[in-house]
């Protein structure tokens, strides 16, 4: 199966993308994953989640203007509809996705 393109991933059609900008060193991020793990459980089939290494994929971290990790945006139809940088609660994060589905 081919790789697909950022650009490809984030246009699920009908369902949000919420993407993870992290890195393998950043402490913070390593905290948010198992909160990122859980809300893939909790909005299987109506939310995707992609996880960024910004240090392998510099080109897609640029593009979005990710200056520090962790870094989430969430996508709807290819577009940005949220973004913000640091951890975010789960809670928080849950109902920003919940308002989006």
């Amino acid at each position: 199966m081919a790789k697909k393109s950022f650009a490809e991933l984030i246009k699920s059609p009908g369902m949000p993308v919420l993407v993870d900008f992290y890195a393998d060193w950043c402490g913070p991020c390593k905290t948010m994953n198992p909160v990122v793990e859980q809300l893939a459980k909790d909005f299987s089939g109506k939310l995707k989640v992609i996880k960024i290494n910004v240090d392998k994929n510099q080109a897609a971290a640029q593009q979005y203007r990710v200056q520090g990790v962790p870094t989430f945006m969430l996508f709807k139809n290819g577009q940005i509809i949220w973004k913000q940088a640091g951890a975010v609660p789960g809670h928080q994060l849950s109902q920003i996705i919940q308002q989006n589905i």
